[in-house]
């Protein structure tokens, strides 16, 4: 399950031998990467004496990136190259990666106030690294609105980035902060329209939400990052003080200014909070309308919380499984976020769940003499003991010239299909041995082994694939994009048609 693996990753890390554009500081998760699986994408530890000991790695095959486990080839996953936008400078000489930076798959987000009020006294946050970039020259301390409208242009422009984040430490007169955000994003709209997410601490007047929405921001934070007000007191003492009941004032004020479904707060699992209190605190959000985007702690090195570990991953699984079921009855989604990091989603694996339904089913060639074997199984089971068209084997000489594609749901092989090429010079291709176990008939496995088999060979130059289906099955790959192209034959005693497919189609 697609959920799991992400909620995995992101507590034991991935090992990767390639340079990555990652992120070692600064005010959120850091320390990783982005990698996309199956559209969704995971911001995830890369280096740190943990990530050594992960059965997690990127590997590739075939000229594609996978994720594997344990030396099984699990999911293909992509890393986003570097930003496109990294390249360029501000008219000031001010490096674009140094005003804002690329998270996830199609954000751009920049900490337009890289100082904190609390940053030097006992209120800090001990979690946050928010001035740490600044000691390391990663980044300025006030970012202009001139010079983020111009660095998002160029992002939107070169890296197909679609939403922004702006957020900003705290300043010592309340309000402030969120006029100096409206300035940033009235300058970003200006230039591009973009959805645009803020982030701040709970207002004293609802006037200055109204402000922002004005302004142009299409969805806020106000991140509490505990309902245990212990773990709170101890760890983010300035929000503590804040009070549950200034906060909650803030959050309703935002929903009525945003909307539904467009205000969110951090709920932080792993800070040595009783874990009834993230899913009794997400409950309370969800009532309200508001967004609880879950996520596990990561310490940031350099944060007075560096040494700290993160919290296990069948804890995640657990929250992440109860929180789903809690924004489905409350009607929320991050798939309806307009902007910032709860459509992001990158740092928690909460998107995952929500979709988790329909996506149980993994389709991809074999990687192991194991999984050929089953394949080869579930073939003989198909064609020799249930349709009886050969006697004791359906192997032939086209299996050793075959790649074998399989579909696996719960990591057990359910569906098989082979494919391999006409050696005629034509890039005609030629599939066959489709063979699926009955239980899993009505799930569209066939389906998903068909249309990933014409993705395979079109990916490797074929133009004419072609197949020899049973009479009854003839209807079906049609409706995939497949035309009959010859008579009916027998094959084995069954009635057969040479049919074709439209790799168009895929």
């Amino acid at each position: 399950m697609l959920a799991h693996t992400i909620t995995e990753i992101q507590s034991l890390g991935v090992q990767v031998a390639i340079d990555s554009p990652n992120r070692k500081v600064g005010a959120g998760p850091a320390e990783g990467g982005t990698i996309i699986l199956d559209g969704i994408p995971a911001h995830v530890p890369f280096s740190g004496n943990f990530v050594s000991r992960s059965p997690y790695a990127l590997r590739s095959l075939d000229g594609e990136s996978w994720l594997v486990k344990d030396g099984d080839f699990i999911w293909p996953a992509t890393m986003k190259p570097r930003p496109k936008f990294y390249d360029y400078s501000t008219k000031d000489q001010v490096p674009y990666s140094s005003i804002a930076l690329f998270h996830g798959k199609d954000c751009v987000a920049s900490t337009v106030r890289q100082t904190c009020v609390y940053w030097n006294s006992e209120k800090r946050c001990q979690f946050c690294g928010i001035e740490l970039s600044l000691s390391t020259a990663q980044t300025t301390r006030l970012k202009t609105p001139s010079q983020l409208a111009e660095v998002v242009r160029k992002a939107m422009e070169l890296d197909s980035v679609s939403h922004v984040v702006l957020t900003t430490g705290a300043v010592l007169q309340s309000g402030k902060e969120i006029d100096y955000l409206g300035s940033c994003a009235k300058a970003i709209k200006r230039v591009c329209d973009l959805t645009i997410h803020a982030q701040f601490l709970p207002p004293d007047d609802a006037r200055k939400l109204y402000e922002l929405k004005k302004a142009g921001v299409d969805t806020v934070g106000i991140h509490i990052e505990s309902f245990d007000m212990g773990v709170l007191a101890r760890l983010a003492p300035a929000k503590c003080a804040t009070g549950i009941e200034r906060y909650e004032k803030a959050w309703n004020w935002a929903v009525d200014v945003f909307g539904f479904n467009q205000v969110s707060s951090f709920v932080l699992v792993g800070l040595g909070e009783q874990e009834d209190s993230v899913v009794k605190g997400s409950e309370f959000l969800a009532d309200r309308g508001v967004y609880p985007f879950v996520v596990p702690f990561r310490p940031i090195p350099g944060s007075l919380m560096q040494d700290c570990g993160t919290p296990s991953h069948e804890t995640m699984k657990r929250l992440y499984s109860t929180i789903a079921g809690i924004l489905s009855k409350r009607d929320l989604s991050a798939a309806r976020s307009l902007a910032g990091c709860v459509k992001c989603g990158a740092c928690s694996a909460l998107q995952a769940y929500e979709r988790e339904a329909g996506k149980e089913f993994i389709c991809r060639r074999t990687t192991t003499e194991d999984e050929l074997s089953v394949a080869l199984e579930i073939r003989k089971d198909v064609f020799v003991r249930e349709q009886g068209l050969f006697d004791t084997s359906d192997l032939d000489e086209n299996d050793s010239l075959s790649t074998h594609i399989i579909v696996k749901c719960d990591n057990q092989v359910v569906g098989t299909v082979r494919v391999f090429p006409e050696n005629d010079g034509l890039n005609h291709w030629v599939g066959g041995r489709l063979a699926v176990r009955k239980k899993h008939r009505d799930n569209h496995v066939g389906t998903l082994l068909v249309r990933e088999a014409m993705r395979y060979v079109k990916n490797r130059g074929c133009t004419r694939f072609t197949a020899h289906i049973q009479e009854q099955n003839v209807r079906y790959f049609s409706l995939l994009g497949w035309k009959a192209v010859g008579p009916v034959e027998m094959y084995h005693g069954k009635a057969h048609r040479l049919m074709e497919a439209d790799l168009n189609k895929i």
